[in-house]
């Protein structure tokens, strides 16, 4: 082959890459542009739980008449009979019960009655992770507490936040889903996915319902 035929091969091959970079997506689609089509994962399954009440603690988090109403989240107000059912059993088994208000005007006394402290429990001021800026943690380890169970509002802020930093720090995770609540369903599903599905903080968090949790 000739020196002008070798080139003309060349080009025609440089031309032919190309061509088919240039059939290819100039960039891969994002989760936005592929956001209609995503498909829900099945549930997670939820477990019986049967807690020892010497070493768990129950964290009742921003159940206040500011983050809890009808108009802005009528889901809180359909958990609280379960919540207050779980705070009942907790308190009947001497389990240790800690209280989460929000920062700004909220304080313990605006907790909804049907879920409100009885005095003598401790309660964290915070945002979403409850142990930051407090001592919760603190308050826990002196207790021996090994394991905590979360429930309040919002799922997609307290409740996803403090549950996934006590995984991180070491502590068993119960989250009962009908004690987690959110403005939207779609909130709460995704904080229940991602509670079994996070590296790490999956390995210590078991989903539950309230009626499947026995002290």
């Amino acid at each position: 082959m000739n020196p002008q035929s070798k080139f003309s091969s060349r080009l025609l091959a440089v031309i032919a890459v190309c061509i088919a970079a240039g059939a290819a997506p100039a960039f891969a689609k994002t989760i936005i542009d592929e956001w209609t089509s995503v498909q829900a994962p099945p549930p997670p399954k939820l477990d019986q739980i049967t807690v020892d009440p010497k070493t768990t603690a129950l964290l009742v988090l921003d159940l206040v008449k500011q983050t809890c109403n009808q108009q802005a989240r009528p889901r809180c107000l359909a958990s609280l009979p379960q919540v207050a059912k779980l705070i009942k059993g907790a308190r009947d088994s001497k389990t240790f019960v800690v209280y989460s208000v929000i920062p700004g005007p909220a304080t313990i006394a605006d907790t909804l009655p049907s879920v409100k402290p009885n005095g003598s429990e401790p309660v964290v001021k915070a945002g979403p992770d409850k142990f930051i800026g407090t001592d919760l943690e603190k308050i826990l380890k002196d207790k021996g507490i090994a394991t905590v169970i979360v429930v309040g509002t919002t799922a997609q802020g307290a409740v996803l936040y403090t549950a996934s930093h006590a995984a991180l720090i070491g502590f068993n995770v119960i989250v009962p889903v009908d004690g987690m609540s959110a403005d939207t369903p779609y909130a709460e599903q995704y904080v229940a996915w991602n509670m079994v599905n996070a590296p790490v903080v999956s390995a210590k968090v078991k989903l539950t319902a309230i009626d499947m949790l026995k002290f």
